[in-house]
């Protein structure tokens, strides 16, 4: 059990139906498609759906309270038990039920976001912090204004830790979901170039992670990347750890081995750690959870038993074995600047290969700066890779500028994805190893799977 309807009554006095304040609500939920025994039905109105329509067939589902937007109209023939709590808008109803709910458990709450990394940050404190405590973390990309009250709701009542990733695009929306989390902890991976379009400058993009501490607790902590200096000139008046590889900083990274299945590295003098990723990004994205952990009074032990049951999110530097037993990196989920250099370096620091090719496409969401930025990631790649290939609008400029350069590199752009699929086939034995990275919308996956 969440709740009684009872609880939904306090926060929505106005009710129609059967009243039996003791009745259960098991599950919320928004799609009446899904199977969910004793459930509240909240039905969303968005630009091409009205979640109202539905009704008949959430009860179906197993509802058997629904939140009700005052304005429509009630359908008839509906089962004479079931609950109605009218509200004047129910995505703001929603929202509300979620910070009373969370109230009513009362867990400490982590709040991560950043440009890149959150999520591989929020599935390291979610494996770690359930070594010592009941977790309940983010599934999937519910991190917006939707999907993290629906995180929030579907929260056991004996959650002790609740780990939320916060997505955003634009200023406010960070804002608007951190009051409703209050978290106790929050954690800013990085700053990225992800939705400059919308965010105008790097220095806007801070602006708007930094948004999280308008929720957090009086008494609450802020764990940053500490070599992010757009991060440490906006802070105010907040409790911070910092973590980073510059002597400044609280949690020093240091001694980082990277290798194709995971990265070794020590915080500070004595404590070695090691995660199951490649990449000091990810050493980074670690040592977050570790300042974590600690602050809650975890030992390193535990924390590094933790680390090293992370489970690998499909196409997020995935490693697939190929045709001849070729090395395929599908980090295609999602890209972003920053992401796609940091994956670059991860190959150019891998040993046995006697090519190292990546092929890259088009990282969406950056408007004017869109030449600009796709230019800079040609400064990553040197003579440590031997193939680069690309593939779309934008990633063209990769290509350009690395054939100005005249490295000894081969260097190719590809209008037709069918042809570069042909060209990877050449490159199939053991000896090899693949990078695909791209924003998903280039649909990576084709060229992976014509490599498998």
């Amino acid at each position: 059990m969440l709740f009684t309807v009872d609880f939904i009554k306090e926060c929505f006095s106005d009710c129609d139906g059967m009243y039996d304040p003791s009745k259960e609500i098991e599950h919320v939920f928004t799609d009446s498609r899904e199977e969910k025994a004793n459930s509240l039905f909240i039905p969303l109105v968005g630009d091409k759906f009205d979640g109202h329509t539905f009704l008949s067939a959430a009860i179906s589902s197993g509802a058997v309270a629904t939140l009700w937007q005052k304005d429509k109209p009630k359908p008839e023939n509906i089962p004479n038990d079931f609950l109605f709590f009218y509200v004047e808008d129910t995505l703001k109803a929603l929202q509300q039920l979620a910070k009373a709910y969370r109230t009513l458990v009362n867990p400490t709450v982590i709040g991560i976001t950043g440009s890149n990394g959150k999520t591989t940050t929020k599935d390291l404190c979610h494996t770690v912090l359930q070594q010592s405590y009941r977790t309940h973390a983010t599934v999937g990309n519910f991190n917006n204004h939707i999907g993290l009250p629906l995180t929030i709701l579907q929260m056991p009542r004996n959650t002790e830790m609740l780990i939320l990733e916060m997505g955003m695009n634009h200023f406010r929306e960070i804002e608007q979901l951190t009051k409703i989390a209050c978290p106790d902890y929050a954690i800013i991976t990085n700053i990225g170039e992800s939705h400059i379009e919308y965010l105008g400058s790097r220095k806007g993009i801070a602006q708007a992670k930094l948004e999280i501490t308008l929720g957090l607790k009086q008494e609450g902590l802020l764990i940053i990347d500490g070599d992010e200096p757009l991060l440490i000139e906006q802070i105010q008046d907040v409790q911070v750890i910092t973590c980073g590889f510059s002597d400044t900083n609280d949690i020093k990274l240091r001694d980082v081995v990277i290798d194709i299945e995971k990265t070794i590295f020590k915080i500070g003098s004595n404590s070695r750690f090691s995660i199951p990723l490649a990449g000091s990004h990810h050493a980074k994205n670690a040592s977050y959870v570790i300042a974590l952990a600690r602050k809650l009074n975890m030992d390193d032990q535990t924390v590094q038993e933790g680390l090293l049951k992370l489970s690998h999110s499909a196409m997020r530097f995935e490693q697939i074995h190929g045709k001849n037993d070729a090395l395929l990196i599908n980090d295609a989920y999602n890209a972003s600047i920053t992401s796609t250099k940091a994956a670059i370096e991860v190959v150019k620091a891998l040993d046995g290969f006697k090519e190292k090719v990546l092929v890259l496409g088009d990282v969406l969401e950056l408007g004017s700066y869109a030449k600009e930025m796709h230019c800079s990631i040609a400064e990553s790649i040197d003579n440590n890779i031997t193939h680069v290939y690309t593939y779309g609008h934008n990633a063209e400029e990769i290509t350009n500028i690395l054939k100005k350069e005249e490295q000894h590199i081969s260097v190719a752009h590809f209008s037709n994805k069918l042809q570069l699929e042909n060209k990877l086939q050449k490159h199939l034995n053991s000896n090899t190893v693949i990078l695909f990275k791209a924003s998903r919308m280039m649909q990576f996956e084709q060229l992976v799977d014509a490599c498998k």
